[in-house]
């Protein structure tokens, strides 16, 4: 696994902490999901072995990155990545999201066509229903239940997280993505990622409409859908009606079924498919 370095740039009003793997090709700019950070593109950026630069920001109250007490929402993130983009001098870049990220790159590229010239969108931005949403929120209840929490050690925090099947097999990946999000505290430690802040992000959720964005964006769009559940069959982020809209109504998009990935597998472990996607869609 390669160390990325690490910086700070500036946000909307916010610093962010931003990882960076170093390579040629294209720029990749990896937005993560509700409760994750930067480090969970350790895997792909891996895989991606030089051949194009990966830069992966905590976002506002994740990670390392500033934790302000408001503006937790789809429209804030996407001026964050405006101004970390201005921060860089970067004029355009590959935008990949996953979760909450394929919402907010799908977001970032039908607002901003100029500086986005393709979209992967890993497992998120689909149309779900009411109820496949809340069979969503079931699954990722385990994420949700561990903040807040102070535990006595590092070592009791991961050891619950351990149990969890969707998280299975428990990897070196793992527990760096795990060690980097936590922060000492009276009593223990405890995740970087507050209650309020989740809180607020899942308020604003609710009036984001993910198929009004669709034709709206012109760029190349790769799909990449997990096959299987979190802790059901059917608690799937991307069930196959929400694809097929996808395909539908996004002008230039594709997708790939990675088999054997869930939700979370489908960014933390290793997987040829997914690569190898990622790879040929990016020629």
């Amino acid at each position: 696994m390669v160390e990325p370095a690490m910086r700070t740039v500036k946000g909307d009003g916010v610093e962010l902490k931003l990882a960076m793997w170093p390579g040629g090709g294209k720029t990749l700019l990896c937005i993560h999901g509700l409760t994750a950070n930067c480090r969970c593109w350790d895997s792909i950026a891996g895989a991606m072995d030089g051949r194009h630069r990966v830069l992966a920001a905590d976002l506002r109250g994740r990670g390392h990155s500033q934790r302000p007490k408001t503006g937790y929402s789809i429209d804030r993130h996407c001026s964050d990545l405006c101004c970390l983009m201005d921060d860089l001098g970067l004029d355009r870049v590959v935008a990949v999201g996953h979760s909450l990220g394929a919402s907010i790159a799908l977001e970032f590229a039908a607002r901003q066509p100029e500086r986005v010239e393709r979209t992967i969108l890993i497992d998120g931005a689909g149309k779900l229903t009411e109820a496949e949403m809340k069979k969503v929120f079931a699954g990722i209840k385990p994420a949700l239940d561990r903040l807040g929490r102070v535990y006595p050690s590092f070592e009791a925090y991961i050891e619950s997280l351990k149990q969890a099947p969707f998280l299975q097999p428990w990897s070196q990946q793992l527990e760096t993505y795990f060690r980097y999000e936590v922060e000492a505290v009276d009593g223990g430690v405890r995740s970087r990622v507050q209650p309020d802040v989740v809180e607020e992000e899942i308020r604003n959720l609710q009036s984001f409409d993910a198929a009004a964005r669709y034709p709206a964006v012109r760029c190349p769009v790769l799909i990449l859908r997990a096959d299987k559940g979190m802790l059901a069959d059917d608690d799937i982020l991307l069930p196959e009606q929400a694809v097929a809209r996808m395909l539908r109504e996004i002008p230039d998009a594709s997708r790939v079924d990675v088999p054997g990935a869930n939700h979370y597998s489908i960014v933390f472990q290793d997987s040829g498919e997914r690569d190898r996607s990622m790879l040929a869609f990016l020629c």
